[in-house]
């Protein structure tokens, strides 16, 4: 592990480097909470949507900034793959676990920073707004968005060795856009109902997102809890693994 702890450390510098990384990982979504919670303001209280009021919006906006952590890793594999930089990592004793897990590290460390921030401004609206939402249910919310982190980093992963650093951004664009609308972030499937329900119900992204809402208000039901957690886990294991898969499967056809 110290090989991957290494390699972690310099894709951690070279995200660091990068400014459109704060941009889009840490401001973007801090911009969408504030921009949404406005939005929320000019809408009457007994006539709005119920998932824009802050206590409900900071933890999925936390989901949707996520998936920019899957367009990153994408697009710093697949730079590495095009400068043939991964080519040479190939002929040394890394593993493909010890180079994925050199890409999911740092990324996993700015997914934290990423939550924190934005539940942390989340906080301070809600106690403007004179509403103050449970500080130990944002700190457990922290904790149970790591799965779903894992997951849209698994993607990067994958996309990252799939594709292009000119397709990797592409796909993971339309992947954010997909994410955040069938996940119910920015509108409610359950009060859609019908086949948009259906659909997003055959998706992580729904499950993530109701994951996320009910650690931060604390409840423990079976169905806004329990069940979004066993699929988040899920999805993010399987993702990763993948990941991993893919990783060996492009060493073993770069060196044969």
């Amino acid at each position: 592990m110290n090989r991957a702890f290494a390699f972690a450390s310099r894709c951690f510098r070279e995200l660091m480097r990068d400014p459109l990384g704060y941009i889009f990982v840490i401001g973007f979504p801090i911009m969408m909470l504030l921009i949404m919670t406005a939005v929320d303001r000019s809408i009457p209280a007994d006539k709005g949507p119920t998932l824009f009021r802050i206590e409900s919006l900071t933890p999925a906006t936390v989901v949707f900034g996520q998936g920019f952590l899957m367009l990153f890793t994408a697009l710093s594999i697949a730079t590495d793959r095009k400068e043939s930089f991964l080519t040479r990592l190939y002929a040394t004793p890394m593993t493909a676990f010890e180079l994925s897990a050199g890409y999911i590290l740092p990324m996993l460390f700015a997914a934290l920073i990423q939550a924190a921030l934005t539940l942390v401004t989340g906080f301070i609206i809600s106690v403007i707004e004179g509403c103050a939402m449970n500080a130990g249910g944002l700190l457990f919310c922290l904790i149970m968005l790591m799965p779903s982190a894992l997951m849209y980093i698994g993607f990067g992963v994958v996309f990252g060795v799939l594709f292009s650093d000119k397709a990797a951004p592409g796909v993971s664009s339309m992947l954010i856009s997909l994410g955040s609308f069938l996940g119910g972030v920015w509108f409610d499937p359950d009060a859609t109902g019908g086949i948009m329900l259906t659909i997003c119900k055959c998706l992580p992204f729904y499950y993530c997102t109701h994951l996320a809402r009910a650690s931060a208000a604390l409840e423990f039901t079976a169905e806004g809890f329990f069940i979004p957690l066993i699929v988040a886990v899920i999805s993010a294991a399987a993702l990763i693994a993948l990941g991993c898969f893919c990783f060996t499967k492009k060493m073993r056809a770069d060196l044969g």
